[in-house]
């Protein structure tokens, strides 16, 4: 595999002295060394249950080569510098997030250079969001997220919620570009895809090994990094070197300018909050918007539109007492302190009391604890009969609605261009319910 030689250079031409880059050479160098064709470690393609596995070698050899080619006595010390190369991301085991170094018959595989840290990498969330979006769209056991990466998903789609649409439309383009290539060679940029991230975003644990030290950067005369985004997106105007730049002098504004930069921030906020308000109150969703409905029941219940077609799926089941529950006790929660136990007696009667009008089931440990909560009620008093009806509607009631026809005919509807028809609410609902079409 060809290296390249620019490495951890500035733009200027002048080879950065840092330690950090320092220690990256002299590890590229030996991984140089070890993909050699003749005196390199052998890589070949192993055969396994159904299917091949290419471009791998084992931990062992990777021992092996490190005690023959750098004279090293103690094998534990060859084991312990591989862990070192492995935990910067420099070859990975294929099937394990945890970048370490095994001395068996572990399958590993060679990073991409475009991928080593020698490029000073520094993703931004927001390319982590497109990546493990991607992953969710590809339908693959290897390809599934693992449970701290669904946790960070969930996170990042609250944090961007404003621009979702832009980061799944990202997402949804790449994903058809990985489909057109060769079976094998996107097995293999698969693979260093995610090796890259478990580098810059480890698993929950590991030591991230690209934090940077406060106290080293302070001392250093450069401290401020060029961000760089993983799918060529340039962050950093200031420059396009990869490595450190100096820090512009700026001398402070005067309060003319201070008054004209509030006013120009405060008109673009409100621009913002008007296409926000316009876009809230839309009731034609997009064929995106209705795709996201299939990401998660959280997806369905905060978008007004998803609410109201979920609710009449499960009319038409005559189950609409859950989300009905549900979004009562939301509602709940947002209410003046002086109105909630009245209120909370209202939802007691209307769907747990004795002869309730739309009883809910709850198992025995929930009604329990709620029937004490309503003896000194609060806004939390349902919250554990609500996660209780909250797990089923996710277990049972939202699969149903994502298979049913009513979903796959809007989602079909939204593709060839015609309008959804927007349902009215039940004649069983609350005001409650009618006003809870616009929480979240």
């Amino acid at each position: 595999m060809a290296q390249g030689n620019n490495y951890g250079q500035s733009s200027n031409g002048v080879a950065d002295e840092s330690p950090n880059m320092l220690v990256y050479r002299k590890m590229e160098d030996v991984i140089a060394r070890m993909q050699d064709e003749k005196n390199g470690i052998p890589i070949r393609t192993v055969k396994s249950f159904l299917s091949k596995i290419p471009s791998v070698f084992s931990g062992s050899d990777i021992v092996q080569w490190l005690t023959k080619n750098l004279s090293i006595e103690d094998p534990v010390e060859a084991l312990h510098l591989g862990t070192l190369m492995a935990a910067h991301g420099y070859f990975f085991p294929i099937s394990d997030h945890v970048l370490t170094l095994k001395d068996d018959g572990t399958f590993y595989r060679f990073q991409t250079p475009y991928f080593w840290p020698s490029n000073c990498w520094e993703p931004e969330n927001t390319d982590y969001a497109v990546y493990l979006c991607k992953r969710t769209m590809q339908n693959k056991a290897r390809l599934e997220l693992a449970d701290y990466e669904a946790e960070s998903l969930a996170r990042l789609q609250r944090a961007f919620a404003r621009k979702w649409e832009f980061i799944f439309m990202q997402a949804e383009a790449q994903a058809k570009v990985d489909k057109k290539r060769d079976k094998i060679e996107r097995k293999i940029l698969d693979s260093q895809e995610r090796a890259f991230w478990d580098v810059h975003r480890p698993v929950p644990g590991c030591v991230n090994t690209t934090e940077v030290d406060i106290k080293k950067s302070s001392r250093m005369r450069n401290p401020h990094k060029t961000r760089k985004s993983v799918y060529g997106l340039q962050n950093d105007i200031r420059s396009h070197s990869p490595t450190h730049t100096p820090v512009p002098e700026t001398k402070p504004p005067t309060e003319d300018e201070l008054h004209q930069e509030i006013k120009h921030w405060q008109m673009q906020l409100d621009r913002h909050r008007l296409k926000m308000s316009k876009v809230a109150e839309s009731k034609e969703p997009g064929q995106q918007r209705v795709k996201r409905w299939g990401f998660g029941m959280d997806e369905a219940l905060k978008d007004p539109v998803g609410r109201e077609q979920f609710l009449k799926f499960l009319e038409s089941e005559f189950s609409s007492e859950n989300l009905r529950f549900w979004l009562a006790v939301e509602d709940l929660k947002k209410r003046p302190i002086r109105e909630v136990p009245a209120r909370v007696q209202e939802i007691w009667q209307e769907f747990l009391a004795p002869g309730a009008p739309s009883a809910i089931n709850l198992d025995s440990k929930s009604y329990d604890k709620t029937t004490q909560n309503v003896k000194d009620p609060g806004r939390y008093t349902f919250e554990d009969a609500q996660e209780h009806i909250y797990k089923l509607m996710k277990s049972d009631s939202y699969p149903r609605f994502i298979r049913s026809s009513a979903y796959q005919e809007l989602l079909q509807a939204k593709k060839k261009g015609r309008n959804i028809p927007i349902f009215p609410c039940h004649k069983n609902c609350t005001p409650t319910l009618r006003a809870s079409t616009n929480l979240l």
